[in-house]
């Protein structure tokens, strides 16, 4: 019988029936939401841009924080990556150890190269964001199409893997696993069948070792320093695009080096508080600028406005929301007392029958 569990409840359950259909389909709306934004930003950029950056990407940070799982049956993205094997076109290439970690260690990468550009043309180009979102779908099928399941982009090369990692260290509830019908343990440790999962559960190879530290330490600063950035206008200077990456890049460094000296001078038992302490850290502050810019009372008027209310609400309410906020993620992350919980309810192995 197939069943959602609550976190913390570790078994096996494989997706079929009704419950099998009702994925899919909720794959394919999400799917078509993700099209259509797509092709507002080619064809409606002004709509587009609202839909994605000021919508969607907004949203996903809490998602990640309370139901990662939820996140990675329905993103986009992994279903084009899923699509070969789903298909039966896959090549279903197994990923050593060392691989995985690389591929880890260059969706790290990534993250922090591609988000600073959104300065320099994303966050104003609706046609350029468009074509960003199609090579990284090209990128996410091709992956797909050569490695076993998730190893390749879901657990890879995708550069929102690493912050799902992060934020989603106490998910509020464990859908199952609706991509993988018979787990091909393509994934070592799997992340969405490992309960408690955070960037530094993983294997000690030295790519892994690498990213984790980075994105553990450097996460929180970056985003402080990418808020303090203006967006460019189209006549930017080459100074801009200087800022726009050095001054992220200079806080990530502060908050990298804070991450290090807290770990070498504390005892190695603080380390998961660490981790959730940064964790923590870093989705504040996300919520605590972007909160305030969706309205109108950003750092830069108009940069990531969705709608004005300066007019309707006065900017105490805009404050008391951020405190509340920031307050809700800091006793989620560090201070609940939740269970250990898995993102996604593991499937049986495959060649092996359940019960």
């Amino acid at each position: 019988m197939n069943r959602t569990l609550h976190p913390g409840h570790q078994a096996t359950s494989e997706l079929q029936g009704m419950n099998l259909k009702i994925w899919r389909s909720l794959q394919v709306a999400f799917w078509l939401i993700g099209f259509g934004i797509f092709t507002a930003l080619i064809f409606f950029p002004n709509i587009g841009i609202q839909a994605f950056w000021n919508v969607l990407i907004p949203v996903a940070p809490a998602l990640f924080v309370l139901s990662t799982g939820f996140w990675r049956n329905v993103c986009p993205l992994g279903t084009v990556s899923l699509l070969p094997r789903h298909l039966g076109i896959s090549k279903s290439k197994r990923l050593s150890l060392k691989w995985q970690g690389r591929f880890h260690l260059i969706g790290v990468i990534l993250l922090f190269v591609i988000v600073p550009v959104r300065h320099i043309v994303l966050d104003t180009n609706g046609l350029a964001t468009a074509l960003t979102l199609a090579l990284v779908a090209v990128a996410a099928f091709t992956a797909g199409y050569f490695f076993e399941w998730k190893s390749g982009w879901c657990s890879g090369l995708c550069p929102v893997h690493p912050v799902e990692k992060m934020y989603g260290q106490k998910v509020l509830f464990t859908p199952p696993n609706s991509h993988c019908g018979r787990c091909q343990n393509c994934v070592i440790p799997c992340p969405d069948s490992i309960p408690d999962m955070n960037p530094a559960k993983a294997n000690m190879r030295k790519s892994h070792r690498i990213s984790s530290t980075l994105l553990v330490g450097g996460l929180p600063g970056f985003i402080w320093g990418w808020f303090h950035v203006p967006d460019c206008n189209a006549n930017a200077h080459w100074t801009d695009c200087v800022l726009a990456f050095g001054l992220p890049y200079l806080t990530l460094g502060v908050s990298l080096s804070l991450f290090l000296s807290l770990r070498k001078y504390l005892h190695e038992k603080h380390e998961p508080l660490i981790v959730s302490a940064f964790a923590a850290a870093a989705v504040s502050f996300y919520y605590w600028y972007r909160i305030p810019a969706l309205v109108g009372y950003g750092l830069f008027p108009g940069d990531g406005m969705l709608v004005d209310l300066r007019a309707a609400f006065p900017f105490w309410m805009v404050l008391v929301s951020q405190i509340v906020v920031a307050g809700f993620f800091v006793w989620w992350l560090v201070f609940r007392d939740a269970k250990a919980a898995v993102w996604a309810v593991r499937p049986p192995f495959a060649g092996r029958r359940e019960g």
